[in-house]
């Protein structure tokens, strides 16, 4: 049987969610739980992979099992046993073909940006001193649904077959004394989300302008787009699948 299993972690000790040589991931973290609950080894596959110090309200992955099991016992072990920062929702029963990453119809991201110096989310958003001009980056965001090829924002050396990705939104919003980048599209790039905010920064504090998001989505340059922001400030928060996935 196909599972798919939906969780959130906070991000802060993993080196992202896909497992590497000699650095603890959440992908490592779980399947290490899961082969010792249902006693055999298990391989699951993530929706997506989140970098280093990102953090995920929503993923979704997929882990194929013979072993019979009820799933909300699964769940509620699996809570009892895992540490802390990672989080699972449910289990559920899928088609058999159903694919945590390739199945996807989009996935959300949240940039969150403190606009006052907070000792209390210091470790959870990214707190700019300088006067932002956000209108600016309102317009500037806008601009990103003219466009499909993104490798301006991609990290360079990535092995993908195309830098082409469907936006879907793309809005920053004011919450207290936050401003949030919200910004959904059916996949995105390595980094992609870190190098569009970084820019947008860029043209809050004057340094870019507007029209210049055209010259650099035009480039496919890297080093044409702004820096990447700090990976903390960081969230994936949802992630969409056809309503016919399930069993």
């Amino acid at each position: 049987m196909r599972y798919f299993i939906e969780l959130s972690y906070n991000g802060s000790a993993y080196h992202g969610w896909q497992i590497q040589p000699k650095a603890i991931s959440v992908q490592e973290v779980i399947e290490n739980a899961l082969g010792l609950l249902l006693k055999e080894k298990v391989s699951i596959t993530g929706a997506g992979r989140t970098d280093t110090g990102v953090h995920a309200q929503h993923m979704m992955a997929h882990f194929d099992s013979d072993v019979t099991f009820s799933e909300m016992d699964l769940v509620f072990k699996l809570n009892s046993f895992l540490p802390k920062d990672i989080a699972i929702q449910s289990v559920f029963k899928v088609k058999a073909d159903a694919h945590a990453r390739f199945h996807a119809l989009s996935r959300t991201y949240l940039y969150r940006i403190s606009l006052k110096k907070n000792v209390f989310n210091f470790d959870s958003a990214y707190y700019v001193k300088q006067h932002l001009d956000v209108e600016k980056m309102k317009a500037a965001s806008q601009l990103l649904f003219q466009y499909k090829d993104f490798q301006c924002f991609s990290k360079v050396n990535t092995d993908v077959k195309t830098f082409n990705c469907e936006m879907m939104q793309a809005d920053w919003f004011f919450e207290n004394d936050e401003i949030h980048f919200v910004i959904k599209a059916d996949r995105f790039l390595r980094n992609m989300v870190r190098a569009i905010v970084g820019t947008m920064v860029q043209i809050g504090l004057g340094k870019l302008q507007v029209e210049d998001l055209h010259t650099i989505i035009q480039s496919k340059n890297r080093s044409e787009a702004g820096f990447s922001v700090p990976a903390h400030a960081l969230y994936l928060t949802k992630i969409e699948y056809p309503n016919d996935i399930k069993l």
